[in-house]
């Protein structure tokens, strides 16, 4: 494949940012697109130019490090060719893109997510709403039996499909108003269905949401557009649950 890249560029915080164009041949339909950013890195670093700064550890999409708008989609879920919608940067394939192409690489935008160098974002606003409480903190003792607190199975299929998210921002860079109600959601709803969340539960949904707005992300508006851009489908109404919790909490 011959394709041309058109990449943000960006010196650190406080510099002006540019979208710069680079020419790549012989990319092979089976890279991920983060092997095809190291080719272009192996170029660049041949020509002595600075190679691209992006984000990527685990590459087998569960850490949620490797964050990209790509052709103005986060992590390019678009369903492409081979059906990679709802994917992460790191499990999208060169496939998904036709010969000749030019792609369109640009980081997370959010005032929350503050660019750091290129394609490289400060997504540590979520860290700080997981440490206001996203935890447990009851002494729950030793392992226990897998039986020796029961959950009922609705409750136990919904707390393990929303703990998947990995916190990788698409939601917030997909929402007009860069919103980070559908990570917060889903972390409030997955301990707010298991019996060990319940001692905290009102406590953590206030504090999470308001270290969620004072980190600077916007208010929900229910566009949709965070869950449709989720890699891993955590579905809208974890949303609710939050907005029930916080209005709930207000009684406790």
């Amino acid at each position: 494949m011959r394709i041309k890249v058109r990449i943000w560029r960006q010196d650190g915080p406080a510099a002006q940012g540019k979208l710069v164009d680079y020419d790549l041949d012989d990319i092979s339909e089976d890279m991920s697109f983060l092997e095809m950013l190291d080719v272009l890195n192996e170029d660049l670093n041949e020509r002595g130019v600075e190679p691209v700064a992006f984000d990527s550890d685990c590459r087998e999409g569960i850490c949620g490090m490797c964050g990209l708008v790509i052709n103005g989609r986060p992590h390019g879920n678009t369903g492409g060719r081979d059906g990679e919608a709802n994917t992460t940067t790191c499990q999208l394939h060169m496939r998904s893109f036709a010969d000749g192409e030019t792609i369109t690489i640009e980081p997370w935008r959010a005032d929350a997510f503050p660019v750091i160098r290129d394609l490289v974002v400060d997504r540590t606003a979520f860290d700080r709403i997981i440490a206001a409480g996203g935890f447990i903190s009851a002494n729950t003792g030793s392992a226990p039996e897998a039986h020796a607190v029961p959950v009922e199975k609705k409750r136990a299929d919904r707390a393990f499909d929303v703990a998947t998210c990995i916190g990788c921002g698409a939601c917030v860079a997909a929402c007009p108003n860069a919103s980070g109600m559908l990570f917060v959601g889903a972390k409030i709803t997955h301990l707010a269905e298991l019996p060990q969340g319940q001692p905290e539960r009102w406590t953590r949904v206030q504090a999470m949401v308001a270290e969620h707005d004072a980190d600077g992300f916007g208010g929900c508006t229910n566009i949709g557009e965070c869950s449709a851009a989720c890699p891993k489908d955590i579905p809208l109404d974890v949303i609710s649950t939050l907005n029930k919790d916080l209005r709930r909490s207000m009684l406790h």
